[in-house]
């Protein structure tokens, strides 16, 4: 998925989203033991995919921590 498309889904389909491609990554990691792996990129393009989900996250609880005051 591309930012723009990230930025715009909410916390909790973020978090699906995560929840999601490690499940993806499970699997792809048991096709590549059993030597059935085909598209050794794509483990590489989910991991950075899930680090930009991470980012995205971390800047919006950032953002809503310097909205509130800290009294």
């Amino acid at each position: 998925m591309k930012n723009k498309e990230l930025r715009d889904m909410t916390r909790e389909e973020l978090q699906t989203r995560v929840r999601d491609i490690k499940q993806e990554q499970f699997h792809l990691r048991m096709q590549k033991q059993a030597g059935q792996l085909e598209k050794s990129s794509q483990v590489r393009s989910l991991r950075r995919e899930v680090a930009r989900i991470e980012t995205i996250l971390s800047e919006r609880r950032l953002q809503t921590a310097a909205a509130t005051p800290a009294a």
